[in-house]
């Protein structure tokens, strides 16, 4: 009987910690994996501990040029989804207009609605157009399929917010524009930031979308594909564990960062 009140109470706690390490799972076996020296082109048995993969992480042809058309790509989507993104949740949260209904619905269709229709129709329209596919292309598409997360993360965060601290700002005679960057942009930045993260990340890992859009240019994800066809170099598990650690430091920094500020109101 105690063993089964013991396990009561900290049901909800074992259970989540089972959760968050199935999902840290397949992260744990890349990382393993990246020391790992394959005797065959495919790394998928471990053979031996080696550092051979991490001393040169741009050993294999064209990966890291791939990598850089994915963080350049992901960077110049994540910035425009993001502007475009805020100034519409704004618009929809703080304006009456017509067909306003109409338009909140149409920002979750690109959430709502498989890759592939969305693929072959930015083609389609691409091809229409008679615009060359390659890095604009894609551009372009992961800018319209990231700038419904932006809308959807930035919009829940003016919603929530308190409109007398506009007033009260207004009333100390701000303008207009020293009240929005002031006191309302701060309020909405930590929507706006969960927005573009998101947007980066989805960037950076797509594939179905980008297949469809590339043309001759060949991003990370699709490079990995391409090599799992004839081998996957350890370097590809290198560049996936380099990248979840950067992730990982970026929301412990964010965690200290909003202790230390909690700290300081308190």
């Amino acid at each position: 009987m105690p063993v089964v009140n013991w396990f009561k109470k900290r049901l909800v706690v074992i259970a989540g910690l089972l959760t968050l390490g199935y999902l840290l799972l397949p992260n744990v076996i890349v990382t393993v994996f990246s020391f790992n020296k394959p005797k065959g082109r495919f790394n998928y048995e471990w053979q031996q501990f080696s550092l051979d993969a991490w001393k040169q992480p741009c050993g294999v042809a064209d990966m890291c040029g791939s990598l850089s058309i994915s963080l350049r790509i992901a960077t110049l989507a994540t910035i425009g989804a993001t502007v475009l993104g805020t100034m519409i949740a704004f618009a929809l949260v703080r304006y009456r207009f017509r067909a306003r209904g109409a338009v909140n619905s149409l920002i979750f269709l690109p959430m709502a609605m498989p890759e592939v229709v969305m693929a072959a129709s930015l083609l389609t329209l691409f091809l229409n157009m008679g615009a060359q596919l390659g890095f604009y292309t894609i551009l372009i598409a992961h800018i319209m399929f990231c700038l419904s997360f932006v809308v959807t993360a930035v919009k829940a965060r003016v919603m929530s917010m308190d409109p007398r601290l506009e007033e009260a700002a207004r009333d100390l005679y701000a303008g207009p524009v020293q009240t929005f960057v002031r006191v309302t942009l701060p309020i909405a930045a930590p929507g706006i930031a969960a927005g573009a993260l998101l947007s980066f990340a989805l960037s950076f890992d797509d594939f179905i979308i980008t297949n469809f859009n590339a043309g001759s240019t060949v991003t990370f994800p699709m490079f990995v594909w391409g090599s799992a066809q004839r081998g996957t170099p350890v370097q590809i598990n290198v560049i996936g564990t380099a990248m979840f650690l950067v992730a990982v430091l970026f929301v412990l920094a964010s965690m200290l960062v909003n202790n230390r500020r909690n700290r300081q109101k308190a």
